[in-house]
């Protein structure tokens, strides 16, 4: 299949680990920014093919991941109301509150469906003009341009009984917060392909240039992420500070103008928390005044009132941060797995701790099994 075997093809990534292992004189740290490509990495068994130089961190860079446990009570709480026809992602619905998840206010009667668009809500909420209709609207930049685009349609349709339940987050105020991060300690970063395609990668030049670390824009197979680590490498062996883009058959420079464009149409920059890592200032998107009654936590009263504590027991800020690897934590493949899940780490198919699970990157001396 073309734009897609070849950039599985075993021989190319063999090849580019080949001129890795040649290039590579010193320990490195790279953090891929998106829990796709960690899933990729593991899938394929690249960390595994890397020269013992180079550590891969994975980064915060998985929407379901990220979204605070505060916000999952609130999507839970908006849900439970018998009024209310509320729309998700599948996976949102197994990652656990404080008392129960989506699935289980399903199975109490709640009408909770899954879609696979926000623009599927929004014929819901035409369809159902007697219920309240919302969509739990998360991600990063990479879902914004498409969560917009109902809001706008609500807007210009009139379609009063639809609204969003907002949790999005950018990436680069993340990445400044984990380079400003005492624990943490990054050399390059993999820039996700998807957002890049969305957002360009101009956001990213000032900072690779303020904290002197380079960023390259990668893919999500093999070859793209194999590739991208080399160009990664070679800029710390040669001691160059910028952002490349070994993507360039989706990413260009100043991304898309059109996405962008609607995006700044519709949300507006603020303050986002994040799971396990708390707040980061001017990280996320809310709807603007424009199309504030689109909002769900403005529009349901009581909602905004409900504020909640991460698990003490879930480690996954660290992971997201990269303090930590999955296997780390004293709960992983224990009391912690895809089946009944503590964090949202292990629930997500974007998560680590769900690709270490999937695919056996679990230290040997564990007994749990």
């Amino acid at each position: 299949m073309k734009y897609l075997d070849e950039y599985r093809d075993k021989e190319k990534t063999e090849l580019l680990i080949e001129q890795i292992e040649k290039k590579v004189t010193r320990p490195w740290s790279l953090m891929e920014i998106c829990g796709g490509q960690t899933h990729s990495i593991m899938k394929s068994g690249l960390d595994q093919l890397l020269p013992p130089e180079i550590n891969l961190i994975h980064g915060p860079g998985c929407p379901v991941c990220v979204t605070p446990l505060e916000l999952i009570d609130k999507a839970i709480s908006l849900a439970s109301m018998p009024e209310i026809i509320f729309c998700s992602y599948g996976d949102m619905l197994r990652v656990p509150g404080s008392v129960g998840n989506l699935f289980s206010v399903r199975a109490a009667g709640g009408d909770v469906r899954i879609i696979y668009s926000p623009l599927d809500a929004l014929r819901i909420a035409k369809n159902n003009p007697e219920k309240e209709v919302i969509f739990f609207g998360i991600g990063f930049e990479t879902t914004a341009p498409a969560n917009a685009m109902a809001v706008f349609q609500a807007k210009t349709q009139g379609v009063e009984n639809f609204s969003i339940l907002v949790s999005h987050v950018t990436v680069p105020p993340a990445i400044r917060a984990i380079l400003e991060s005492p624990e943490v300690n990054v050399d390059g970063f993999l820039a996700a392909g998807h957002v890049c395609a969305v957002m360009g990668y101009w956001e990213y030049e000032p900072i690779a240039k303020k904290y002197q670390t380079p960023i390259v824009v990668t893919g999500f197979e093999p070859v793209d992420l194999a590739r991208g680590i080399l160009n990664c490498i070679q800029l710390l062996e040669e001691g160059k500070i910028g952002v490349e883009n070994a993507y360039p058959r989706y990413v260009q420079q100043q991304g898309n103008l059109e996405a962008q464009k609607l995006i700044k149409s519709v949300f507006e920059i603020c303050d986002r928390k994040w799971r396990g890592i708390g707040n980061i200032p001017m990280s996320g998107y809310r709807l603007n005044e424009d199309y504030e009654k689109f909002d769900a936590e403005r529009k349901f009263s009581g909602i905004q009132e409900i504020q909640t504590n991460e698990s003490s027991v879930c480690i996954s800020g660290e992971i997201l941060q990269g303090i930590k690897k999955p296997d780390e934590c004293s709960e992983f493949g224990s009391r912690c797995t895809p089946e009944f899940p503590i964090g949202a780490t292990m629930v997500s198919d974007e998560g680590a701790c769900a690709a270490y699970f999937r695919y056996g990157r679990m230290k040997l001396s564990r007994t749990n099994f």
